[in-house]
């Protein structure tokens, strides 16, 4: 039994903070897309850009997303592997 839990408190702390259908729904657009600002992203998700802004700080935070300044606007992408692989395998189509 591996004994350094940190690996273990770091996956869980990015499970909890993927937990939740509109930031799952964040990250995959962001994999399927690429670079993503909020108004695209708000428009997709039917949700007002202030809850956007909210889970995409969340998502920030948690180190699985950041953004790029591009003028007045930011592009996100998606910058943690581990978030992405899981996300991969949870949305995997079936072929």
């Amino acid at each position: 039994m591996d004994k350094d839990v940190t690996k273990y408190n770091q996956t869980a702390e990015m499970l909890k903070v993927l937990a939740h259908p509109v930031r799952l729904c964040i990250v995959k657009g962001l994999l399927d897309n690429g670079e993503c600002n909020v108004r695209y992203m708000q428009s997709c998700l039917d949700t007002p850009q202030s809850t956007t802004s909210q889970h995409l700080q969340k998502l920030r935070s948690a180190g699985i997303v950041e953004g790029i300044r591009n003028g007045l606007e930011i592009n996100y992408h998606v910058c943690n592997d581990q978030a992405a692989d899981l996300i991969n395998v949870l949305f995997k189509e079936n072929k």
